[in-house]
């Protein structure tokens, strides 16, 4: 028997340290992997949060004492970088994902574990690239690169930071390869489509989206680098190239790489709204195909982000009625996690507060969201301080809040101690009013007129970025909170029995950190999915 079956059979857990490092680092268990992935990432948020810190600390005043403008310029696009190539994109899926997927399924590991190991590796080394071009002058085009400014005109060590993000790319498709091949083919006996987890049936629609779209951002950053080296004409028209086509490779990946950020978000409230309400989801097939339609519906609106950018009005007309669209499904969601609610036993833990932040956070991103999808309105709301606005409503507000619920969740299960509920609920509710607090001025900023990317502005804007820079403050110590008491709980906090929620699924019939292989023995599944109105949860 292999040293793994032993530990499993044994009930030694994965979090065991006797083998030291070196365990750590070459690793095939999915579960170390996820939290090797916790800690990278955790360490790319950072510098990304201290980034935006910067700049709203020089925004206070109207022609902004601290920073040079270049310096600026080179601060919002570090944060942009770090934060959606390092941390929205890969948070859920490389850390929930690698960590759930095969205990909510009923198998021992990912299909191929030795390579989620070189996810990471890949991941990593993408980082280092990128971390590389940020100490050695920093990159000054903004996280999309848009052409010809990022292959002729742009300063600091571009093709470093469009080489990282690219060879980080390639850790996505794999991951998302890896869910799917699992989905489809280690689910334990019983465990039907129509029983699986709707986290599954978002972490199978993310993947979709990862495998199909991340080649085509690729392949316009390879494009781009080209041009750059060897001025090629491919988007410089004064090289006889086309500048709108990097625009349209890269927002085909980069509007589905939204939801690449929020589905999994979604699948984590559809957990957190059953189990702290005690009822079955409502209207459980709804919610899983219309995860299906996002990944679906997300390739196919890439054009309302060019609707001042020369593309033909016909086209305008209908990318604006696609992206009118796309709102449909996630409509679906926000109505079905309500119903739930309706009459449910509602227990307000860390993990529901952070749901509950997170479906309002996101409704109104998606509500402030029609207004760019808008041809008429997105004209005089284009780079204004409106789009950051919404943007942060749907990925921090929304994608971030969903992440650290799911972390509050599953965190138990991870570590197998618990942290402090009354701190945990304190933080949860500081981050949502700081999130407001931030970025609620700025919609009204954008609405005035305030482009976005200025390191200067008018002094009649100064009152609602103070404000917004205040609501910063306020949010960066919401999320340092939960650092502190995790951390805290490693060594100090209670322990978790197997299921301290009194949740549904397989991952909760494991002890607390899982063994090695997950299960003794492979489950066979015999019940619907959150079937808490048929028999009561297991509470340990």
């Amino acid at each position: 028997m292999s040293t793994t079956a032993v530990e499993a059979t044994t009930g030694v857990n994965y979090l065991n340290a006797k083998y030291g490092i070196r365990s750590w680092l070459f690793t095939t268990d999915h579960k170390r992997i996820a939290l090797l992935y916790l800690v990278s990432i955790t360490f790319f948020f950072l510098i990304g949060g201290a980034a935006a810190v910067l700049m709203r600390l020089h925004l206070i005043e109207p022609q902004g004492a601290l920073l040079e403008p270049a310096t600026y310029n080179k601060m919002f696009s570090m944060h942009g970088i770090i934060m959606v190539f390092f941390f929205l994109i890969p948070s859920i899926p490389a850390v929930m994902g690698n960590f759930l997927v095969p205990m909510m399924v009923g198998a021992r590991d990912l299909a191929f574990p030795r390579v989620n190991l070189l996810s990471w590796y890949i991941y990593i080394l993408g980082g280092l690239f990128t971390l590389y071009a940020i100490l050695a002058g920093g990159v000054d085009t903004g996280w999309t690169f848009y052409t010809p400014l990022s292959t002729t005109y742009a300063n600091g060590q571009v093709m470093a930071a469009a080489l990282g993000i690219f060879i980080t790319g390639f850790s996505s498709i794999l991951t998302g390869l890896n869910f799917v091949v699992t989905i489809h083919k280690m689910r334990a006996p019983g465990l039907t489509w129509f029983r699986l987890p709707l986290f599954i049936w978002a972490m199978y629609a993310t993947s979709i989206i990862q495998i199909l779209g991340t080649p085509v951002v690729a392949i316009a950053i390879v494009l781009v680098g080209l041009e750059r080296l060897l001025h090629v004409g491919i988007f410089d028209p004064a090289l006889g190239g086309d500048p709108i086509l990097f625009q349209h490779l890269f927002w085909f990946y980069s509007h589905p790489a939204v939801y690449i950020m929020i589905l999994p978000s979604m699948g984590v409230v559809s957990e957190l709204i059953t189990c702290f309400s005690k009822k079955r989801i409502f209207g459980y097939s709804f919610i899983a195909f219309s995860s299906v339609a996002i990944a679906v519906i997300s390739f196919l609106v890439w054009g309302h982000h060019m609707f001042v950018s020369g593309q033909s009005v016909y086209a305008g007309l209908v990318f604006s009625a696609l992206s009118f669209a796309v709102a449909i499904p996630s409509a679906i969601k926000v109505f079905n996690w309500t119903a739930t609610l309706y009459k449910g036993s509602v227990s307000y833990q860390a993990p529901m507060l952070y749901a509950l932040g997170f479906i309002g956070l996101f409704t109104m991103g998606g509500l402030t969201g029609l207004f760019l999808a808008s041809l008429a309105t997105d004209i005089h709301l284009h780079d204004t301080y409106f789009v950051i606005a919404h943007f942060h409503y749907i990925m921090v507000g929304g994608a971030l809040m969903g992440y650290l619920g799911g972390l509050h969740f599953w965190w138990p299960k991870m570590t197998g101690r618990l942290y402090p509920d009354g701190w945990a609920r304190f933080s949860a509710l500081v981050i949502f009013i700081g999130f407001n607090l931030t970025f609620f001025p700025q919609f009204m900023l954008g609405y005035l007129g305030m482009p976005r990317r200025y390191a200067v502005y008018p002094p009649e804007f100064q009152v609602l970025n103070v404000m917004s820079s205040a609501g910063a403050s306020i949010l960066g110590v919401g999320y340092l909170i939960p650092l502190v008491y995790f951390i805290w709980s490693m060594r100090y906090g209670p322990v978790a029995g197997p299921n301290p929620w009194g949740a549904k699924g397989l991952e909760w019939e494991t002890p607390s950190p899982p063994p090695t292989e997950n299960f003794e023995e492979l489950p066979i599944v015999e019940e619907e999915a959150y079937a808490y109105g048929v028999k009561e949860a297991r509470v340990v």
